[in-house]
């Protein structure tokens, strides 16, 4: 296994890791009375997430080295991405699930930014495809998934109750 197929099976371990963690906080949330929204874009998500790394997998050859550069901006970004989950704690998952009467997260990132996860995402789409030196897909999965973060977005903006200023 060549460096890219290794990090493309760590980003693939990562996202399992962050599933199971999504699954457990979904069924506490539902428990607790949490309402979904956006159900219908969510497979969207999943598709493009997991089709990034097939068609990067796919795409790469054993012997292809990572891009270091890219290779670092991607860990850079961990550590924001495990500050947003602690921030969120139980609450965060991968849907939009919201619990009726449940003040906003104000803290961690959420201080400053209403949605520090998906610029966290946006930025970590093409930083993976840029890592295995795949640009054309870096370019075409980055344009997809911020599409798909705008709706994301609009929707939960308008779950939590939020209005553009």
């Amino acid at each position: 296994m060549g460096q890219v197929h290794l990090f493309l099976f760590l980003v693939a371990a990562q996202r399992a890791a962050e599933l199971v963690w999504s699954w457990r906080n979904e069924r506490r949330l539902r428990a607790r009375g949490a309402v979904e929204h956006g159900r219908r874009h969510y497979p969207a998500f999943v598709a493009l997430h997991a089709g990034l790394l097939v068609a990067l997998w796919l795409s790469a050859p054993i012997e292809r080295p990572l891009v270091l550069g890219w290779f670092a901006f991607w860990l850079l970004l961990q550590p924001a991405r495990l500050w947003v989950i602690a921030s969120l704690g139980e609450r965060w998952t991968t849907r939009v699930l919201v619990l009726p009467g449940a003040p906003l997260v104000a803290r961690g990132p959420y201080r400053w930014l209403r949605h520090p996860n998906y610029l966290i995402v946006a930025l970590e789409v093409p930083a993976i495809a840029l890592a295995c030196d795949e640009p054309g897909l870096a370019l075409a999965f980055g344009l997809a998934n911020l599409a798909l973060l705008a709706l994301r977005v609009r929707v939960e903006d308008r779950a939590l109750g939020r209005r553009r200023e």
